[in-house]
């Protein structure tokens, strides 16, 4: 059995290939609304179309992205359809895309400051911009002493914020008062919420 050389990535290849999956990604989207918006697949319709293991050798980057057209463009829910009108609005942008190439280029991981200062800093300066638009008071800016963390998604914020809440009420009445916190919301409030809640250790009856 021969040796396999990796090279995870080769800036020889890196500007070609790229340019493969951006013209992928562009073919995908001028025809992303003659696809059904809900996939027409039956469940485990996966299993009968992959190989049981994953590939021994690595395969050309062709024959992934035929793989991807063939395999999983049927298998996806359209949410960038023009005909798509439930849950969120198309949201897809060329500024996100390229943003996300850039995210993923540099790779950075911004524990703290020290790991990447310009990450870090970068992020409070663009959450005092946006509570700057949402003319929120200075107290909430990190220039006012506030400040504010940038989230993947939702689901992230709302961990995040009852944490901060659940963590704020046992340090004002002790943490043998978990199981006393309750959760307030309306009948409209997206499941994430209960979900979240108990996450944090609210028990269910409490929300």
């Amino acid at each position: 059995m021969g040796s396999l050389s990796f090279s995870p990535l080769d800036p020889q290849n890196f500007s070609e290939e790229s340019k493969m999956v951006v013209d992928f990604i562009s073919e995908y989207y001028k025809n992303v609304e003659k696809y059904p918006v809900r996939s027409q697949v039956e469940p485990g319709y996966l299993n009968h179309l992959l190989q049981d293991a994953a590939p021994y050798c690595p395969e050309s980057l062709e024959t992934i992205l035929k793989d991807v057209s063939d395999t999983i463009i049927p298998g996806i829910t359209h949410w960038q359809s023009p005909n798509f009108f439930g849950y969120f609005q198309g949201n897809a942008s060329t500024a996100g895309f390229l943003g996300e190439m850039l995210c993923t280029g540099l790779n950075v991981v911004a524990f703290n400051w020290i790991a990447s200062p310009a990450a870090t800093e970068l992020e409070s300066i663009v959450m005092d911009w946006v509570g700057k638009m949402l003319m929120l008071p200075p107290s909430f800016l990190f220039s006012g002493g506030g400040g504010g963390v940038l989230h993947g998604n939702t689901c992230e914020a709302i961990i995040c914020c009852l944490a901060a809440a659940r963590d704020n009420a046992i340090k004002k009445f002790g943490p043998d008062k978990i199981t006393k916190l309750v959760v307030y919301a309306s009948d409209q409030t997206h499941s994430t919420l209960q979900k979240a809640s108990k996450l944090v250790g609210i028990p269910t009856p409490k929300f």
